[in-house]
């Protein structure tokens, strides 16, 4: 049950895709814009670490960022769409206990729609099964949910369990981030496809009781996007746990509470001070405030995992209470 702060690395702007809900690819970063490998040394020891990007495989050091923070991180996560096969599968057999998913936005059509990314699905399903190859177990599709690809949702999953493959996932956010304002969020078509979505969850027909629970617990953090999709206000979220549970540090080396807000709100940067400076000056006290103060109910998986860690028997209340009402044959409760 112990809290593990998270850093995600945003290792670059640049990317290879055209994502509809992302416009990251309209706001790349130059090779020379993004801080080198050593820097990274700064961050202390025992962080559950994200590298991220754009797309981080395009990095030519991509495998020096992982030489010198897997041996720190407690557990070393790669985010990739799975263009770039050959270089993924290297990184799995030289630092096999690390987490990879490969990101995609439904079946091949809706895919490489949503991506702009010709056959961008047909590479990520490639990827997937040449890691089943290697060493890394922890591997895995994510999918971003939004209003024109809820209907992919249940196949994408029922891959997943025929693969033996974790799927994650989020729900499409405004940000500076992600340079987007206009992502529609509210979704009433999606309701009636995401409630089968999260039943298929609790009900999980993976192998094994541990691959079980944890489509128990994703069925849990489906709760608040499933209120994000049906416009509810505030409320059905935990409280953001953005500096004292994650940060991130973008390809300059800035470093900010988190990727949800309108602006990027920067703490400080890496190159300049040390990780604990930053984290401990005024600056960050000042930004503290200013998270407090947030009003965006963001519903990322982060914010989500550490509460479960904190309040176990909120999730697992729900989740019997659930399960016996799926039984029954009774709708999904949210509250």
């Amino acid at each position: 049950m112990k809290n593990t702060i998270q850093g995600s690395l945003i290792t670059t702007f640049r990317c290879n895709a055209k994502c509809n809900m992302c416009n990251i690819w309209q706001n790349q970063t130059k090779a020379d814009e993004e801080i080198t490998p050593e820097y990274y040394e700064k961050l202390p020891s025992g962080l559950r670490i994200n590298i991220t990007g754009g797309e981080a495989t395009i990095r030519k050091d991509i495998d020096e960022i992982f030489r010198i923070l897997y041996p720190k991180a407690s557990l070393l996560e790669l985010s990739t769409n799975g263009f770039h096969t050959e270089k993924i599968v290297e990184l799995a057999n030289k630092y096999p206990n690390i987490l990879i998913r490969v990101s995609v936005e439904g079946l091949p059509a809706i895919n490489d729609s949503k991506r702009g990314l010709k056959n961008g699905f047909d590479h990520a399903l490639r990827t997937i099964l040449e890691l089943k190859k290697t060493k890394c177990k922890n591997i895995g599709f994510s999918v971003v949910i939004s209003p024109d690809n809820y209907k992919d949702l249940l196949y994408l999953y029922d891959l997943c369990v025929a693969l033996d493959v974790e799927l994650g996932n989020s729900v499409v956010h405004n940000s500076w981030y992600f340079h987007k304002h206009d992502n529609q969020i509210v979704s009433q078509e999606a309701l009636m496809q995401h409630e089968l979505f999260v039943k298929a969850l609790l009900t999980s027909k993976r192998r094994g009781l541990k691959n079980k629970l944890k489509d128990y617990g994703r069925a849990f953090f489906n709760r608040s996007i499933h209120c994000r999709l049906r416009g509810d206000e505030s409320g059905y979220r935990p409280p953001c746990g953005a500096l004292d549970d994650f940060f991130f540090i973008d390809p300059a080396g800035n470093v900010s509470p988190c990727n949800g807000s309108e602006e990027e709100w920067i703490i400080g940067n890496i190159k300049e001070d040390s990780f604990e400076n930053i984290m401990n000056s005024e600056k960050a006290k000042e930004i503290e405030q200013k998270v407090k103060a947030c009003s965006r109910n963001c519903t990322f998986v982060v914010t989500e995992r550490h509460d479960m860690l904190r309040r176990p028997w909120i999730p697992i209340f729900w989740i019997i209470k659930n399960k016996m009402r799926i039984a029954r044959g009774k709708n999904i409760c949210w509250d």
